[in-house]
């Protein structure tokens, strides 16, 4: 399984990436394998602002709805408008071209409160 490094994660399957104060954020790889085709993506608006472990989002599959949980709480600043028109990137890239959203952290002290890749791939096994 991939589960690069240098992410966190939290147990709702989301990653999350520092950037200079920013995080990006999006689906694991074993998330998107979990759901099979990603056929829709429903992602916030700029300006939104999310809350740790609520319910931002969602991506539809062939099999199920599944509802996408914040990992952090923050103002959204960017969106990955690309998914709209192309929902596979969730399955073909889950960690570089299907990033989701970025956020301004509300409270920073949360990313420390996600698992390491470690912890995520033990977590994922059991």
């Amino acid at each position: 399984m991939d589960t690069p490094k240098e992410l966190k994660y939290s147990k709702e399957h989301e990653w999350v990436k520092e950037e200079n104060g920013k995080y990006r954020i999006g689906v694991t790889f074993f998330a998107q394998s979990e759901l099979g085709d990603i056929v829709f993506v429903e992602l916030p608006e700029v300006g939104d602002e999310l809350t740790a472990n609520e319910p931002f989002g969602s991506v539809e599959s062939v099999k199920t709805v599944s509802e996408l949980y914040a990992p952090i709480s923050g103002k959204v600043v960017e969106v990955n408008e690309e998914l709209e028109d192309s929902p596979e990137f969730v399955n073909e890239s889950p960690y570089e071209k299907a990033w989701m959203v970025v956020v301004e952290p509300t409270d920073v002290s949360e990313v420390d409160a996600l698992m390491s890749a470690e912890a995520y791939d033990k977590m994922t096994i059991d």
